[in-house]
């Protein structure tokens, strides 16, 4: 049996080396948690530029992104944000993020869908009965975020990596200088739109125009345009579209499920650290709470105003007029159809819409019956 020496002897010594040693550690543990382990690597300062004006609801939006991103960095990751213009047209930001001109940008692909026309089914696309939530998620679940990619960087041969951020409320057919019965009432006129909206459109017999949305108003002014759609109610009214127009007809095909785009310059993106690299794409899913949220709000009362304050006239837009639209997408699609790319995402999306639209189709409550109960006689249809 192993001697035990006395507090004096062997034992105390050892037992002192002990405690000394636990005193050591729980302080060190204390200091742990008394200074978190807060990352010394030099802070990421990065300029982004969107496509939207200073005071556009949409630079708002931008600005809820940028927030979460530097609020989850902690401070590593700082980003410089700036409107339209600041460094370049709102039609160039890809091309700045690419050369390296800008770090970072906040657009949406329709703005260069001339490049591929297969961009703007990121945004601008057909409608097979998914929404933009449920578009958002085939990006995510469904493959559309891997053709994405393909597009960018195979296809395009682009230095970017982009993600994808709120899902955007149907986009009004738009403001016009009297009501809109039919499709006949809209042949011939010069209207503003972008992305495959201006095919759609072109088929259904308007004259089109792309245009910022900076640049709307100026063109009306100017008569280079009669009618244009922008996006919501908010938007359309910070550019005073109640000021020239009193007919806003709401419900559309033409661009039922777009969301931003959040793109950065790929060399500098991948030199950053994982977890910088995870902050700045999962910021953009944070975001869509966010931004989402803030659209209902604005959106709804926004429009309120437009009807009860500016006495605008608020439609929706005929069945028959939607049913024009589909047959256009028909006959876009059909020529589209034969670059195998293009055909590939619209036969990816086509797929993923056949499954989720039946599921929510067929399980959705009855919102406008519920709305009709509680509110009957409000809706101007």
């Amino acid at each position: 049996m192993a001697e035990i020496k006395t507090e004096n002897g062997t034992g105390g010594k050892a037992r002192r080396r002990f405690l000394k040693g636990a005193v050591m550690g729980t302080a060190g543990v204390t200091a742990a948690v008394a200074m978190p382990n807060v990352s010394r690597a030099q802070t990421i300062n990065l300029k982004m530029q969107g496509s939207w004006g200073a005071k556009s609801v949409f630079t708002d939006m931008a600005k809820q992104y940028v927030e979460r991103v530097e609020k989850m960095a902690g401070g590593r990751v700082k980003i410089d944000y700036l409107p339209a213009g600041a460094v370049v047209k709102a039609f160039q930001v890809q091309d700045a993020c690419h050369k390296g001109v800008l770090d970072a940008g906040h657009t949406v692909t329709a703005y260069w869908y001339g490049k591929n026309k297969a961009a703007s089914l990121f945004g601008t696309g057909p409608v097979f009965g998914c929404n933009a939530s449920q578009i958002l998620a085939w990006i995510h679940f469904g493959g559309g975020k891997e053709l994405y990619r393909e597009l960018v960087q195979d296809k395009l041969r682009l230095n970017l990596v982009g993600f994808f951020t709120m899902p955007m409320p149907t986009q009004p057919l738009g403001w016009f200088k009297k009501k809109i019965n039919n499709v006949d009432d809209m042949k011939g006129l010069k209207y503003r739109t972008v992305g495959l909206a201006t095919d759609i459109m072109q088929g259904m017999g308007l004259k089109v125009t792309q245009l910022p949305g900076g640049e709307i108003m100026p063109a009306l002014e100017k008569g280079v345009i009669e009618a244009f759609e922008f996006n919501n109610p908010t938007a359309d009214s910070q550019f005073g579209a109640q000021d020239v127009s009193k007919h806003y007809h709401m419900g559309s095909y033409h661009q039922a499920a777009e969301f931003f785009e959040v793109i950065f310059n790929k060399r500098k993106y991948d030199e950053f650290p994982k977890e910088v690299q995870a902050i700045l794409e999962y910021s953009a899913e944070a975001a869509n709470t966010a931004s989402y949220g803030y659209a209902m709000d604005l959106y709804s009362a926004d429009l309120q105003k437009l009807i009860n304050q500016s006495k605008v006239n608020v439609y929706r837009t005929d069945t028959s007029i939607m049913k024009a639209q589909l047959d256009s997408w028909d006959t876009v699609l059909e020529r589209l159809n034969k670059d195998p790319f293009f055909k590939k995402v619209v036969d990816s999306q086509k797929a993923w819409s056949q499954r989720v639209a039946f599921y929510d189709l067929v399980n959705s409550a009855d919102y406008k019956l519920a709305y009709e109960h509680y509110f009957p006689g409000k809706l101007p249809f």
